[in-house]
């Protein structure tokens, strides 16, 4: 099995909030009819409105909304169907095949669809707080291989230690899978508590503790220094939706 990330583009004129309602709709079963499973949406909403300020843009204009699935081969020779889902539900996209590493699974707010005999699925509640999806560059005076030995011996450790997140993803990209797809390094999703959208204190768990606060900050900040490119991110505040139940 591989797994595959998305980023899709509105159509012009549609709003997020119309956008993401009808992807949330449509788009997974089309995934899944198409030969996908695990199917997760990324979806920018009115909920994640508050975390605006943590954006970081790249591109412009920035994805909307993110899909993320696994196939059996990604390869562009039993991907068409897929490929046809994902372009009948954006005006544009671009996908990754990823290599996905589980930090920390979400244990503590999962989500649950139920499925009765014989009858279609109840669509999946909305993940409990928040989800921030970060399409990320590494340095370009880094090796790839340097880059990596940070990011995973030191980074996961301060991404740990210094945040309220209860889940935690890292997706290597391997390679793109479409033609024109922005050139990061990697996807990663953190979920948060929703008052970590406009609350920095309770971004790094340090409510009430300015103290503990900036020691976090400052870990986490110079640690991201060390091996990103901030002028090549796009972080993204958004709802997170799991449709593992289909298919």
């Amino acid at each position: 099995m591989e797994k595959v990330i998305a980023a899709l583009w509105a159509p012009p004129g549609e709003s997020r909030e119309e956008y993401g309602a009808r992807l949330l709709e449509t788009l997974p079963q089309a995934l899944v009819s198409a030969g996908a499973s695990r199917v997760r949406l990324n979806i920018r909403d009115a909920t994640v409105a508050p975390g605006e300020a943590l954006v970081q843009q790249w591109q412009a204009p920035q994805q909307a909304a993110i899909a993320q699935f696994w196939m059996p081969s990604a390869n562009a020779r039993f991907r068409g169907e897929v490929d046809a889902a994902l372009a009948a539900h954006s005006a544009w996209f671009a996908a990754w095949l990823v290599c996905e590493s589980e930090i920390i699974p979400n244990t503590a707010h999962p989500c649950s669809a139920n499925v009765s005999p014989g009858k279609h699925p109840t669509p999946p509640e909305r993940t409990w707080g928040w989800s921030q999806a970060s399409f990320i560059s590494f340095r370009p005076d880094l090796t790839r291989e340097a880059a990596i030995a940070h990011w995973h011996s030191h980074h996961t450790r301060v991404a740990i230690e210094t945040q309220a997140n209860f889940e935690y993803v890292q997706n290597l990209i391997v390679r793109p899978l479409t033609e024109g797809a922005p050139a990061y390094s990697a996807f990663v999703e953190e979920c948060f508590p929703i008052k970590a959208l406009n609350e920095p204190e309770a971004f790094f768990d340090a409510v009430g503790n300015p103290a503990k606060f900036k020691t976090n900050l400052d870990a986490m900040m110079d640690s991201c220094h060390a091996f990103l490119d901030f002028t090549r991110n796009d972080i993204i505040p958004s709802s997170q939706f799991d449709f593992a139940h289909l298919g």
